[in-house]
């Protein structure tokens, strides 16, 4: 196997929908944004309900001590956040996306 294909899979992440079926997405960024922590993900495959080449914005959650120090992802409801986190991806990665509005 080639050394970029190693890298593609490295920024692959597989989560579990509401109906518990894998989902592969791509990591595109990590942003902070208000003291938390959030991942901007590409899905791999069209998701239903989503646009073509829609990003996805989740926050990082972080589990308790003992658990081994384990990450989870939660959606973000409030949409000042959603938008201010998305402006900040926006302008970091301008010249490499064309953002559509």
């Amino acid at each position: 196997m080639d050394e970029n294909n190693n890298e593609e899979l490295d920024n692959i992440v597989t989560l579990k929908d509401e109906d518990g079926n894998d989902v592969k997405f791509e990591f595109l960024d990590l942003i902070e944004y208000e003291g938390e922590e959030y991942v901007i993900l590409l899905p791999t495959e069209e998701v239903e309900d989503s646009e073509p080449d829609e990003v996805v914005i989740l926050q990082i959650e972080k589990a308790a001590e003992n658990a081994n120090d384990e990450e989870s992802y939660i959606s973000v409801e409030d949409e000042n956040v959603l938008n201010a986190v998305f402006e900040i991806f926006k302008d970091k990665f301008k010249d490499e996306f064309n953002f559509v509005d």
